[in-house]
């Protein structure tokens, strides 16, 4: 009789000045991979700390002969290091039927890695599959989520009701599914996918150093057939931000706005990207009026100028770029 092959996962964990979480979310890992085919990969994103060398002596030093740690060389973002696992593949040398992506700050609960590969083996026009995460006190994180579109960009800056309810339909962040959902794509800490759609997209789009990588790939997924679901029987605690400060930061950081365009232009062209800009500007305009100078919760400080003076540096960037290579033929 023909011995029938289970489907492999393999699991990749992203390290990056955090080896002591990264040894947790591993450690949680593991106990889900019990009974499932495949193996775990680690690795460190040239965090420079000596992250790269005390993982690896952990993972000895605990025995654990399906965990591998890579060092990537580099730190080129969140994209960059999970391609640079999933490429490494199994370590027999075979490429893994699924991939399930994991952050160092999250860590998995009974049957969550299972109920996704379960759920893909049983719909093959579903290519990502992502869970509910939820912090340490159990309140659901937003993990769900649409496409951003201008119309978003324009809801999300007015943050005024009668709005919001007239574009309900394009508001960015879905109410949370009790139930398996289609969704347009989920976040990135528990998410996993076919290694079929990392071959047919060709993994993540390494010009995003930082956010907006999966929005992206389940785009460009969606565009292929693929369908991305959530599954809130899938549940993994999430403490969020840790690696990127992103709790602390006081003003967004350059790389958001640069993922932020680069998605917009990539996916709907120069002229919508600035539409989205012009559009959220709009939408701020409205809300600054509505609250009559009191200052916005939880804005970072400067958003709207950071975002806009960035949209014009870029623009005029390419002008310049552009009108050099005129020059030059």
């Amino acid at each position: 009789m023909k011995q029938v092959t289970q489907p492999s996962v393999l699991t990749v964990v992203l390290n990056y000045r955090t080896p002591d979480l990264t040894i947790r979310a591993v450690e949680a890992a593991l106990g889900e991979m019990e009974g499932l085919a495949g193996a775990i990969t680690v690795v460190d994103n040239d965090s420079g700390d000596g992250s790269y060398e005390t993982l690896v002596k952990l993972v000895q030093e605990r025995g654990w002969n399906r965990v591998r740690v890579f060092q990537s060389g580099r730190n080129g973002g969140y994209g960059a290091g999970n391609n640079f696992g999933i490429r490494q593949g199994l370590p027999d040398g075979s490429v893994p039927d699924f991939v399930y992506i994991l952050n160092s700050d999250a860590f998995p609960e009974a049957g969550a890695i299972r109920v996704l590969k379960e759920y893909l083996q049983a719909h093959p026009l579903v290519g990502l599959a992502g869970s509910r995460l939820h912090g340490e006190d159990s309140v659901y994180h937003q993990t769900a989520f649409r496409f951003p579109t201008f119309f978003s960009e324009f809801e999300s800056a007015a943050a005024t009701g009668p709005i919001s309810r007239l574009l309900r339909r394009y508001i960015v962040p879905l109410p949370e599914p009790l139930e398996a959902q289609t969704v347009d794509w989920m976040a990135g800490a528990s998410l996993m996918l076919r290694h079929r759609v990392f071959e047919e997209t060709g993994g993540f789009d390494e010009r995003f150093f930082l956010y907006f990588e999966e929005t992206d790939l389940s785009l460009r997924a969606k565009r292929l057939g693929w369908n991305s679901v959530y599954l809130p029987q899938s549940r993994v605690m999430h403490i969020g931000s840790v690696s990127t400060g992103m709790k602390s930061w006081k003003r967004m950081p350059a790389f958001w706005f640069d993922s932020r365009l680069w998605y917009f232009t990539k996916n709907h062209g120069a002229l919508y990207a600035a539409t989205a800009t012009v559009a959220y500007a709009a939408g701020a305009t409205i809300s600054k009026l509505r609250r009559l100078g009191r200052p916005e919760d939880g804005q970072p400080e400067h958003f709207l100028k950071d975002l806009v003076s960035h949209a014009l540096r870029c623009a005029w960037n390419r002008r310049i770029a552009g009108h050099g290579s005129h020059e030059s033929t």
